[in-house]
């Protein structure tokens, strides 16, 4: 691949047109609107300039609704060797494609799992894609040198591939991403008018949950309109759950003692359900999860205090597996929370207090 044009320049266009560019790809950049494509130039994500003929691969980054009728303009127009697409939502836009009459071979869907609460270029980056699962949904009417070029993106950003049959792509997502997202929305709302006392309180729990809560919702209004059916099954088996839960909570308010007892036996079933649906998440390089040690340090907000942290620990021989930051309410202070290997924890915590960190239970 030697030339690209990217059509859409919000946070997954500028970001993958950022990694080409770095890979040496030309990249050729348009939006709808102009600033935006402008804007996406000036980082460094390529041209805004429209290629003198067709480049090897063209790349739609429009919201789902918009994606079919892009992509048929510039395949009507010869805009590119091949074509993909990076909407979140698969089996629709192809769909689309194909009652307008299309020759698809020259087409493939694709999907990157990775985003940020925020949007637009502004919030792009080329590593955004490192190590993440990037879905393609090849037919056998696929070009294979439209695969290839397909595979070549992933590859230039860093990402992992994974081919998926479209419709069950949809389902997936609508599991691992849409579904949660609305359900992490109704928890935020619950805090919109709750009292300030109740607010303050709020811990590292809840900033988990409610994390995605603060994205654009147009663009997810977007996103949902394109896979409605799957996410309401599940959100529907969800609200099954939610009625069991208060049912159980309920008897446990109950004076009978066999209620309560059936209260707390509703409460832990769906405890443990949890519990076994949360280790099948894949942990660190999509390895199945590991069981790790925590550290908790407490730090003062100052600048370069994480960069000493981990300094330290690395000139202690302790690999960071991952790090949690829970920010202390009213103080200019906070407890880091360092994830390592049971059998490193205590050589980290050696290392830690002799270079004067206070560390916690």
């Amino acid at each position: 691949m030697r030339t690209a044009l990217v059509i859409g320049t919000g946070l997954i266009g500028t970001s993958a047109a950022l990694a080409l560019t770095r890979r040496g790809v030309v990249v050729h950049l348009t939006d709808h609107d102009p600033e935006q494509a402008r804007t996406a130039a000036a980082l460094g994500a390529g041209t805004d300039e429209a290629p003198a003929g067709p480049v090897d691969l063209a790349v739609v980054a429009a919201p789902p609704a918009h994606v079919a009728g892009v992509l048929a303009d510039a395949m009507t127009r010869g805009a590119a060797r091949g074509y993909v697409d990076v909407a979140s939502v698969k089996g629709g836009p192809r769909r689309e494609l194909e009652a307008r009459g299309l020759d698809l071979s020259a087409y493939i869907g694709t999907h990157p799992m990775s985003g940020r609460e925020k949007s637009g270029p502004l919030a792009a980056t080329g590593d955004l894609f490192e190590g993440r699962p990037w879905v393609l949904t090849p037919t056998r009417e696929t070009d294979t040198e439209v695969l290839n070029l397909a595979l070549e993106l992933v590859s230039h950003c860093r990402a992992v591939p994974v081919v998926m049959d479209a419709d069950a792509h949809d389902r997936a997502v609508a599991l691992v991403s849409h579904m949660p997202h609305l359900v992490s929305s109704m928890v935020a709302a619950r805090l919109e008018h709750a009292e300030e006392a109740a607010v303050r309180l709020c811990g590292q729990g809840i900033r988990d949950v409610t994390r995605i809560a603060a994205s654009d919702p147009g663009m997810w209004i977007d996103i949902l309109s394109a896979n409605p059916g799957p996410v309401a099954d599940l959100l529907a088996d969800v609200s099954a759950d939610l009625e069991e839960t208060v049912r159980a909570l309920r008897a446990l308010q109950s004076s009978d003692e066999d209620k309560r007892r059936e209260g707390g036996s509703g409460i832990e079933d769906v405890l443990r359900r949890g519990n076994a649906g949360q280790v099948r998440v894949p942990g660190k390089h999509g390895s199945a999860p590991r069981v790790y040690e925590t550290v908790v340090v407490l730090i003062d907000d100052q600048p370069g205090q994480l960069a000493r942290i981990f300094a330290d620990a690395g000139r202690a021989g302790v690999n960071v597996e991952d790090v949690r930051i829970e920010h202390a309410t009213g103080q200019q202070a906070g407890l880091v929370q360092l994830l390592v290997e049971p059998r490193a924890a205590s050589v980290l915590k050696e290392a830690l207090r002799e270079r004067g960190w206070a560390l916690r239970q």
